[in-house]
């Protein structure tokens, strides 16, 4: 009797905050997943509860260099994603991105293997258009403090299209918009995170700016979900292609939510906007709605509430050790 080859499945960064959750899902649908990370914004806590799994490897290892694995996909989640994390090591954000890219897609063409990139939002800079359409070609600022960032994911880009053109590997390309949930990590500097930890500990909740610019947050289930819809389409389908929550909400709304969620009674303080910080990030989704027949479904309140209970739980271990 045949038996059929179970798919492994690599993922970089899988250790990190949508790596891990996209872990969690692959081993839920059958899948061998070998997860690579160096561990510079990752952490072992997120992946504690697969180290046991019989179909789970954890490989310790930096894409800036060489990886010589065998496996039948990948997904590449592997760059510091929060400025203050990319911006600690700005060199080395750049490198994650471009020798990153370029490591992983000279595997998949060795292996002859579909790769996923987690591009992001941020190609599109302090953007001119509303909402952001992915012809947009953005507005980046190529020598400024984000620019590690946004240039490296745009450089990946580009070196993604060139190998699908030159060496025709099957590549997907979805830019990825604010994303929140479950396991991120409580110093990356993001909003929802900032906001949260904040209040949770009776801190005041820094905006910057007056808080009328605008983000949309789509929770970490629905971003899974439209990913391996995305990678299960047909080879023609490449992206680059907007996946997030289209509803846009302020910062300063966004704060009086997590207050009122909280129960907390921190005060809301403003500070300068910094350096090339958008003023708007909105998704139009129109692309993944068509292709991948997918909605958004977990509504701001539903996912605020359980990303507030997993750090309010991480709060009283922290203080029980």
């Amino acid at each position: 009797m045949k038996t059929t080859k179970r798919k492994r499945i690599l993922v970089a960064g899988g250790a990190g905050f949508l790596g891990s959750h996209l872990s969690d899902r692959l081993l839920q649908e059958g899948y061998e997943v070998l997860c690579v990370d160096n561990f510079q914004t990752g952490t072992r806590d997120n992946i504690l509860h697969l180290l046991d799994h019989p179909s789970f490897e954890l490989l310790r290892h930096d894409v800036c260099l060489p990886l010589h694995v065998e496996v039948d996909e990948i997904y590449n989640f592997a760059c510091p994603a929060s400025p203050i994390h990319y911006q600690a090591d700005p060199i080395q954000t750049t490198k994650t991105s471009v020798l990153g890219a370029l490591n992983l897609l000279g595997l998949a063409k060795r292996l002859k293997c579909k790769i996923f990139q987690a591009s992001t939002s941020e190609v599109y800079g302090d953007p001119h258009v509303h909402p952001q359409r992915e012809e947009y070609w953005g507005n980046v600022n190529p020598v400024g403090y984000r620019s590690c960032y946004d240039e490296g994911k745009r450089c990946a880009e580009t070196l993604f299209f060139d190998y699908h053109r030159v060496h025709h590997i099957p590549i997907k390309v979805a830019r990825i918009f604010n994303t929140y949930g479950p396991r991120m990590h409580p110093n990356d500097g993001r909003v929802v995170s900032n906001f949260i930890v904040q209040a949770l500990n009776n801190q005041p909740l820094t905006l910057y700016g007056n808080g009328s610019q605008t983000r949309s947050f789509c929770y970490v289930d629905d971003l899974i979900e439209v990913i391996l819809r995305f990678m299960n389409t047909p080879p023609n389908i490449t992206g680059p292609i907007n996946i997030g929550n289209p509803t846009e909400y302020s910062v300063l709304d966004l704060a009086r939510e997590v207050l009122r969620l909280t129960g907390s009674s921190s005060p809301i303080i403003f500070q300068p906007l910094p350096s090339d910080d958008p003023k708007q990030r909105r998704p139009d989704i129109s692309k993944a709605r068509l292709l991948f027949h997918w909605e958004p479904k977990v509504p701001l309140e539903q996912g605020l509430q359980s990303t507030i209970a997993y750090f309010s739980k991480s709060e009283v271990e922290s203080r029980q050790c």
